[in-house]
């Protein structure tokens, strides 16, 4: 406030004349505007605080339902990938904006308790993990992005959906990853779903702005030029629009005259799974992996349908299995491989799984020049080595499965327990090391994976395939039983057939052991062949 000079004092004020503070009625006058404006402030104070306590309260009920519903069956509320993914996005990116929100007016108990478990809580890179796993299973599967949003997945019905704001953040986490085939299948799909009258943040001109762009990457330069007019449209002033639009015009019209074509305005119909060719990548066989994923392409003939027999497996005599021998199955004549019925019990499952939980952590593979265990985007799954003095129930298992295929595991690995989440997958590889990477178990001093006995520990509702893409073979999990094949001829010749990979799961959680039974000590349990290929 400033000073009220005496001379300009016209109004009488009863009370003795101020001594610090001398003011004019112009200046009251402003400060009776100023409070008028305080009192404005206050009640948007007051509204922006009942909002706030709304928005706070609305996002308490959502929750507590959600969580009714999430928390009464955890694995299988976790099992539909839609549910997954928005799980990872509600803790990394609405749960921090709801403590923002909290934050304007401090609230120490919520704070404190957001401190406490935020070191729990998914990050960027987690969400972005979840997004391209929900892109892996689309690609797989085949399912176009309205599938995804409406949570229509094969066999199963669900209220999981993704919201415009979902999908937008679906297609930025493929655009920023310079994915422009997935980056328009979902922006597409928010498009979609705003032009039909459902609410969202991200505004229309902002998805037009990525999905022209986008498009104009995947080379489709009418449908780029269209959508950008329909920016223009929606909003005349947007940084970009102009500029861009007369860029792809421009490209058009260079396009089109090298061609000696008219103009043909864009197709009317929405871009939807098939309308481009997606990229080829690292994966030579990827066709004919997800083909098989599908349960397509198929190799099972009527021919080897008939070679194919069951039996009772004794271990060629073997006490513990003489009063109860293994039901064995043949699952492929050539190369053979075998599925062992009951080879683990519910209780052992159960102990495997509880041992396995608290060491889960991202799977890894050999490198083949180092030896040394990495990580791979080829492979996404969490697992866990469990040793045989742990618990008597590994050391059982461990016996057991020595018994079955009478050979040592005393040169194998330990037991791995591995874990496939939503998108959870391992692509095509051998188990084995080949002559071009020597040194990948030279630290182990156990010769070459010789075989491979994989036990399945869950059902899966749908996915979660092994599948051999060089014989077009596929072998669906079944609880409790386990498959067996050798990685090696018996003249120590990686037999590169065997050439394998773990389908995505697409709903469902699969969780799997495996024993790599090593070439040492087996030496007078399976004896050389008088050939290479034997």
């Amino acid at each position: 406030l400033k000073s009220w000079p005496s001379a300009s004092l016209k109004c009488t004020l009863n009370r003795p004349p101020l001594q610090r503070f001398i003011f004019s009625c112009r200046q009251m006058t402003d400060l009776i505007h100023t409070e008028k404006e305080l009192v404005q402030s206050l009640r948007e104070y007051i509204r922006a605080e009942e909002y706030k306590l709304a928005a706070v309260k609305n996002w308490a009920s959502k929750l507590d339902a959600l969580t009714q519903v999430s928390t009464s069956d955890p694995e299988g509320y976790l099992a539909h990938p839609v549910n997954a993914y928005k799980l990872m996005k509600r803790l990394n990116t609405e749960w921090p904006e709801l403590e923002s929100l909290v934050l304007q007016n401090p609230s120490d108990g919520f704070v404190a308790n957001m401190s406490v478990h935020r070191q729990y809580f998914p990050d960027a890179e987690d969400q972005t993990g979840a997004a391209k796993a929900l892109m892996r299973l689309q690609d797989t599967y085949q399912l176009d992005s309205e599938a995804f949003s409406k949570g229509k997945l094969p066999g199963v019905h669900s209220n999981a959906e993704l919201t415009v704001d979902d999908c937008f953040d679906m297609g930025k986490t493929a655009y920023n990853d310079a994915d422009y085939y997935h980056a328009v299948l979902w922006f597409q799909q928010s498009l979609k779903q705003l032009d039909g009258g459902e609410e969202a943040v991200v505004s229309k001109a902002e998805i037009l702005d990525y999905l022209s762009y986008s498009v104009y990457q995947m080379g489709d330069l009418p449908r780029a030029v269209e959508l950008t007019r329909r920016l223009v449209a929606v909003d005349p002033s947007h940084e970009r629009a102009g500029g861009n639009l007369r860029y792809f015009e421009l490209l058009l019209s260079k396009q089109l005259n090298e061609m000696n074509q008219a103009y043909q305005p864009a197709s009317e119909e929405s871009i939807q799974l098939g309308t481009y060719t997606r990229p080829k990548d690292h994966l030579p066989e990827r066709e004919a992996y997800e083909a098989l994923c599908r349960g397509e392409g198929v190799q099972m003939t009527k021919a080897r349908q008939s070679r194919l027999f069951c039996r009772y497996q004794d271990g060629n005599r073997n006490p513990r299995l003489l009063l109860k021998p293994m039901k064995e199955e043949d699952e492929w004549d050539n190369p053979h491989i075998v599925r062992y019925l009951e080879m683990l019990s519910d209780i052992e499952i159960e102990k495997i799984k509880e041992l396995a939980k608290p060491r889960l952590a991202r799977a890894t593979v050999r490198d083949p020049k180092t030896g040394v265990l990495t990580t791979a985007n080829y492979r996404v799954s969490k697992s866990a080595w469990l040793e045989g003095e742990e618990d008597v129930v590994i050391d059982r298992v461990n016996q057991r499965i020595e018994d079955i295929t009478g050979l040592t595991v005393e040169t194998a690995e330990l037991l791995q327990v591995a874990n496939y989440g939503v998108g959870g997958q391992y692509e095509p590889h051998f188990d084995f090391s080949r002559k071009d990477e020597p040194d990948a178990f030279k630290r182990l001093g156990t010769g070459n994976r010789m075989a491979t006995f994989l036990n399945y520990m869950s059902d899966v509702e749908a996915g979660g395939a092994t599948v051999f893409p060089d014989f077009g073979a596929v072998i669906w999990p079944r609880k409790g039983t386990a498959v067996f094949w050798y990685n090696l001829f018996r003249s120590g010749e990686g037999d590169y057939r065997t050439r394998h990979a773990a389908c995505p799961v697409l709903v469902g959680s699969k969780w799997v052991s495996n024993k790599w039974i090593h070439e040492r000590g087996q030496e007078f349990r399976r004896p050389c062949g008088l050939t290479e290929v034997d």
